[in-house]
């Protein structure tokens, strides 16, 4: 069962019903019969594959599962209405109690569009014809009563009001994701689902070791690597798409929706080929080593900026020859084959130094070590499987610390 399928109403009648303890009573409160509740619980229980409520004399009274899932329930609704806020209005304009109106439908389309920034890929990406899709998102759009696409040569760009949506959207079907989950495992069913951002540094130990850890306890579990540059792996985080992240943490902290959490600590180092020109040498300066192709990550990254200091103010030593890359097999590659060098995290490579691949060069870059760690989403509650695996990176990180000092 996706999450963005389940039927927003259906929700918001189980959260009242478990609110009130009372059929009756709930569907005076989302304005529905008393049959189309119970219908609506109902269905739910089925998509479920479990019992949400006790019935008896004197009530409703939810179940362990009812538990668990009203407290993912609870809180997606809540992100929709954190989503819907900049679009309230007042009275009984078409904005009024929009938050309690918006369908998954909509925000299926919404998210599409999101993702795509045009109306026929999202379309496609949904299944479904693009005059279908169109008419969902204006719908939605009248419903909210502010702007929420504008219509640009490249395609269509979404709102700031349309962008929030979006993003809580994104958060809304997460929760209730977490929440099939929570009621699965309480029944017995391991249907894990863990997506991992990961940067180049997570990428050598310490995710492969979390996830050889996890996969021998959940051998059913399914998760999802991602890798890519760290603003596309950020939004992704804050909209739900990935779990964490994994990789160098940010001086001083990105934004005020995300927490991070150090695992180990990191230098940077310059590599070459064991029989590099400059391999050995004890005197190594900016001047000997101006003169060769330096191997840097593309600007914005922080041993970037590391970079960028090193030659601050002595641009006649800066190196003319760069090669921006952050791939560790492209970078080993092209050390191997010339005399380049690469700035890099000590970590990253110690598995090549160990095995005489790459060397490491006698020269101390000048930089304070970093820290490698989790990004999570502040107020972020993981499944228990989720939190098994931020409990393995961070043993994972341990390890670093304490077998592989000269990395830290």
């Amino acid at each position: 069962m996706e999450p963005d399928r389940l039927n927003l109403r259906h929700l918001r009648a189980f959260c009242e019903a478990a609110a009130l303890g009372s059929i009756s009573r709930a569907a005076e409160e989302v304005h529905l019969s008393q049959p189309a509740v119970t219908q609506a619980i109902a269905k739910l229980e089925t998509l479920l594959d479990t019992v949400l409520f006790d019935r008896t004399a004197d009530g409703l009274h939810l179940t362990e599962t009812g538990k668990l899932f009203l407290l993912r329930a609870k809180r997606a609704l809540g992100h929709i209405a954190d989503g819907a806020r900049p679009t309230a209005r007042r009275g009984a304009g078409p904005a009024a109690n929009f938050e309690r109106r918006v369908t998954a439908a909509q925000l299926r389309a919404l998210l599409a569009v999101s993702k795509t920034g045009n109306f026929s890929i999202a379309a496609r990406s949904l299944g479904m014809s693009q005059s279908a899709l169109y008419r969902t998102a204006r719908s939605l759009e009248k419903d909210a009563g502010v702007p929420l696409f504008e219509v640009v040569s490249q395609g269509v760009v979404l709102t700031r009001a349309a962008d929030r949506l979006a993003r809580h959207a994104g958060l809304a079907f997460g929760e209730l994701a977490q929440g099939l989950e929570d009621v699965a495992a309480y029944n017995g069913r391991d249907t894990a689902r863990i997506t991992l951002g990961t940067l180049p540094l997570a990428r050598t130990y310490v995710l492969p070791r979390a996830i050889t850890a996890f996969l021998e306890e959940r051998p059913d579990a399914y998760i999802s690597v991602v890798d890519g540059p760290y603003e596309s792996l950020l939004q992704a985080l804050r909209h739900g798409e990935i779990d964490m992240l994994i990789g160098a943490l940010r001086e001083p902290d990105v934004i005020a929706d995300v927490e991070q959490r150090a695992l180990f600590e990191d230098r940077l180092e310059l590599v070459a080929r064991p029989d590099h020109p400059l391999a050995g040498r004890w005197d190594l300066t900016l001047e000997a080593l101006s003169d060769y192709t330096w191997i840097v990550p593309r600007p914005g990254a922080p041993t970037r900026d590391k970079f960028d200091e090193m030659f601050d103010g002595r641009g006649d030593l800066r190196p003319t020859h760069i090669v921006e890359a952050s791939s560790l097999i492209l970078i080993r590659g092209v050390l191997t084959e010339s005399d380049a060098v690469a700035l890099i995290s000590a970590h990253q490579v110690r598995h090549e130094v160990s095995l005489d691949i790459l060397t490491r060069l006698n020269f101390r870059v000048p930089s304070a070590p970093r820290r490698i760690g989790l990004s999570l989403r502040r107020g972020w509650r993981p499944t228990a499987s989720q939190k098994r695996m931020i409990e393995l990176l961070v043993e994972a990180g341990t390890e670093v610390a304490v077998r592989y000092p000269g990395a830290h």
